[in-house]
């Protein structure tokens, strides 16, 4: 553990994190030349002046409406999204590394996509275990053998990345299904511009605002029409997710849809408007795949349009993201994407995986069994930081108890070393104090590149000493800046 000595108002008292990459100081604590600038800005700015801005960030937060939905026993919270108007800074040229690293990956996943619905080469070359499969969750038989649109799978992408203690980031896992998030990160920057008129632009920091410009266009590019009719498809406003839908269709300038607002007619899909029925060309859905048909899939839904698939079969809309991309992020399958990147692009992974321990494996299990105070056991289709036990934390009575559920169905748990995620100084109770951040950058595969939005959401685990940043666990988020060399 080490203290800052400076005469600065702010970071005085500023106490690291022991055996933890900060992202503001270094080992012997003096101010890495990332933070230079902010350096200069908290030694002019009195803290009285900080706490202003910090409550003028939350009122912006909640005359907007920027809120989450919390689910307490069936019951659904809205609550405001935190907000530390700390900036986590990213240098030009570690982000290039980052970009190129997502762009690799993204590229490899959809190569493995189209192999594991149609030749499944990849397992079949022993590379991949057939089981990871045919036991996977989200592996659907009915999109076996359909080609789709440009062969893209994952259109819009969240990677979530952590930095370790030795300054490299890592790889935690993948969101190809449906992806959230970007609307904090936008809002985030949009509060950032008014909090720091003048630092921005001194910073030259990479913008994020065009997310949805380029989004719409990467769109544009699945279909071979110029102007194609392009929605944005909700569960409805119960859902947890629901104020990124109505953000994100307002700066697309598509419209919001439900699934009773979406009829088939010869197979092709329509909107109902005012005017009468409009054909749409491309459904950004955001709907998980269980709800989208009731025809294939769950009867019970009402939030899709019975009969989409047969539409989708035919070629007549496109569904981003494709249906049955969740083996790819499934936490199993995580473990063989560098063994993908290899096989399917002929390159060394840029960005790592950390390890992780399967616990179907008999020895692999025993291990983390034996050594379950530095691990962390995670449900292979978990989600929202639910679900998981940290070794450390857990009393040995909670841990046989999940033993026992692990037994059951071992293939469906992952387990890997807790790792220590790096801090960024955040403004807690009046002080400078660190919190631990992780990273998630936000790729848009079109018909002819992958476009990797330079930031993306650094989510923060505001309570102390936590290494959980799910917002629906008491995280929050800072806005990211990828600053110009």
């Amino acid at each position: 553990m080490w203290f800052i000595t400076t005469n600065l108002l702010m970071i005085d008292n500023y106490i690291g994190y022991k055996d933890t990459w900060d992202e503001m100081f270094d080992g012997s604590g003096e101010i890495r030349d990332t933070y230079k600038n902010f350096e200069h800005f908290l030694k002019i700015t009195p803290i009285d002046t900080i706490n202003q801005m910090q409550d003028f960030s939350s009122q912006l937060f909640r005359d907007q409406g920027i809120t989450f939905r919390v689910y307490n026993d069936n019951i659904g919270v809205e609550r405001i999204f935190p907000f530390d108007i700390l900036p986590r800074i990213i240098m030009e040229e570690e982000w290039k590394k980052i970009e190129m690293g997502i762009k690799q990956r993204i590229k490899a996943l959809n190569l493995f996509l189209k192999d594991a619905y149609h030749e499944q080469f990849i397992f079949k070359d022993g590379i991949v275990p057939f089981e990871l499969l045919f036991n996977n969750n989200y592996f659907m038989r009915e999109m076996v053998n359909l080609s789709i649109p440009k062969n893209i799978y994952t259109h819009i992408s969240g990677v979530d990345l952590i930095r370790n203690n030795d300054g490299e980031f890592y790889v935690l896992e993948d969101n190809l299904r449906t992806p959230s998030g970007v609307s904090y990160m936008l809002e985030n920057r949009e509060i950032s511009r008014r909090l720091y008129p003048n630092l921005m632009p001194k910073s030259k920091v990479l913008p994020v605002g065009n997310y949805t410009e380029i989004l719409y266009k990467q769109l544009k590019t699945l279909v071979n029409k110029n102007d194609p009719e392009i929605v944005l498809l909700t569960p409805g406003h119960y859902n947890s997710a629901y104020y990124e839908h109505t953000t994100l269709a307002r700066l697309m300038g598509v419209e919001l849809v439900e699934g009773n607002d979406l009829v088939l007619d010869n197979h092709e899909v329509f909107m109902k408007t005012a005017g009468g029925l409009k054909k749409v060309d491309i459904i950004y859905r955001r709907i998980d795949d269980d709800f989208l048909d009731p025809l294939n899939f769950n009867s019970d839904s009402v939030l899709g349009l019975a009969g989409i698939m047969e539409s989708y079969r035919q070629g007549n809309v496109v569904i981003v993201n494709a249906p049955g991309t969740g083996i790819a992020d499934d936490k199993a399958m995580y473990v063989y994407v560098p063994d993908m990147i290899s096989y399917y692009l002929n390159e060394e992974p840029i960005l790592k995986n950390i390890k992780t321990y399967q616990l179907a494996n008999p020895e692999e299990k025993k291990y983390v069994f034996n050594n379950i105070e530095k691990m962390v056991i995670k449900k292979t289709d978990g989600s929202g930081g639910y679900g998981m036990l940290m070794g450390k934390n857990a009393s040995q009575e909670t841990i046989e108890e999940y033993f026992k559920e692990v037994n059951k169905k071992p293939h469906k748990y992952i387990a890997q070393p807790i790792l220590s995620l790096s801090a960024a100084p955040c403004i807690i109770d009046d002080e400078l104090t660190p919190r631990c951040v992780d990273l998630r950058p936000f790729a848009i595969c079109g018909a002819h590149d992958i476009k990797v939005c330079p930031g993306g959401l650094s989510r923060v685990a505001l309570k102390k000493n936590s290494l959980v940043v799910n917002s629906s666990q008491g995280g929050g988020s800072k806005d990211t800046w990828v600053v110009k060399s």
